[in-house]
């Protein structure tokens, strides 16, 4: 079997000949080699070289935000708008006056509509560049009173959405066997969902739902018609597996929001999605206490990124055990466990033994690192769990 077909097996709960295996390495790579501190084997390799000579598939899950199909693609990203090559989809603001400025690793842009103006800043500085990191950091969020709603609800009415398939193809190709090129539809998983991620701080999404629910409704709505758009084209893409929806906590998408603003969308795209034989896949990556249930009850296929203790309350075996051979989960090893001074090597030693003996069979698992490798990872601690993860055996 090749990785996809690994891969793609363990998601429909088939059996296999080994247990799949596919660390997430595009920050740690991108971040050694611009510091030229690769494993020397490795210092002229490509990504895709090191995981052929590792024998691990690819992780081709989380795009690279900065892979823009022109170099103004990026200035919509503050109100969750992306667009990047590898999207199945373009958006475009009609009837949306934008004047843009960029003062080094700053970008300034103030849309003016009839209903008024708003403004977002965002940042992508040395520090990110140099972890590896390819999405900007909103410094300055779109929505700042109450007399940003007007603004902002023509700004999504008036969003156009355009099928783009081309540049989703040409990714998935580079991708080929050796994992699946899973297709981004949206960070945000509903138009709720957007408006806590990006359109406002935490803070102040807090104190709007409490005072002014009925303005938040009212934007939603018009976000809505945005959103509905996307995954009606999204879900035409020519794609196995579709990510919708990412960054839960249960602090933030705390589990009686996520029953009602998030839950019934990734129910209605995994229902569209299933009707196509394709899978939807969710970026699980936060404190998932109290949030199991609702994943299952939405239906996602693919929990990614799945972060256990240490680094959050929940062990894998009692995650694995709630999904009951239902959801897929993609990681599984906290990032933690790579890191020398977090886990000496005598807790890895132990940590490792006890991880895989509650693996059980390993069905419905497509091991990896959660969120992602760090750049400071031990090599030779990936290499392990990469040579553990071959001698599993076949999975049932």
């Amino acid at each position: 079997m090749t990785h996809k077909d690994r891969m793609l097996a363990a998601i429909r709960g088939e059996p296999t000949d080994r247990l799949p295996w596919a660390p997430r390495l595009d920050l740690w790579y991108a971040a050694n080699k611009r510091a030229h501190t690769l494993p020397d084997k490795y210092r002229r390799a490509a990504l895709i070289d090191i995981l052929d000579d590792i024998d691990a598939g690819l992780h081709a899950v989380v795009p690279n935000f900065r892979d823009l199909r022109s170099p103004d693609d990026d200035v919509d990203r503050a109100l969750g708008i992306y667009n990047f090559r590898t999207k199945p989809y373009r958006t475009v603001l009609e009837n949306v006056r934008r004047d843009a400025t960029r003062d080094a690793d700053t970008t300034r842009v103030v849309y003016h509509t009839p209903s008024g103006d708003v403004e977002t800043v965002t940042v992508y500085d040395e520090s990110m560049r140099a972890a590896g990191i390819t999405i900007s950091h909103v410094a300055e969020c779109a929505w700042k009173s109450p007399r940003d709603y007007a603004a902002l609800i023509h700004i999504f009415k008036n969003a156009r959405v355009k099928a783009d398939y081309a540049g989703y193809s040409a990714f998935a190709e580079r991708v080929g066997d050796r994992g699946i090129a899973v297709a981004f539809a949206n960070g945000a998983a509903s138009p709720m969902h957007l408006i806590q991620r990006e359109l406002m701080s935490f803070e102040n999404f807090c104190y709007e739902m409490h005072d002014r629910p009925d303005e938040m409704r009212a934007l939603a709505d018009a976000i809505a018609l945005w959103f509905r758009r996307l995954l009606e084209v999204s879900v035409a893409a020519p794609a196995d597996v579709l990510f919708l929806g990412g960054n839960y906590d249960s602090t933030m998408t705390y589990p009686p929001f996520f029953a009602e603003h998030i839950e019934p969308w990734l129910r209605n795209f995994a229902d569209d999605l299933h009707g196509r034989g394709k899978f939807l896949l969710a970026h699980t990556d936060g404190e998932n206490a109290g949030l199991l249930e609702h994943y299952l009850a939405a239906r996602i296929d693919v929990a990614d990124s799945v972060c256990p203790a240490p680094m959050t309350s929940l062990p894998l075996k009692e995650v694995r055990d709630a999904f009951a051979g239902r959801i897929t989960i993609m990681g599984g090893v906290p990032s933690v466990a790579l890191l020398g001074d977090s886990m000496p090597d005598k807790e890895f030693n132990v940590f490792l033994d006890k991880f895989f003996a509650d693996l059980g069979r390993g069905d419905r698992l497509i091991l990896g690192i959660s969120d992602t490798t760090p750049p400071a990872a031990d090599w030779s601690r990936i290499l392990r769990i990469g040579q553990l993860a071959k001698s599993f055996g076949p999975v049932a």
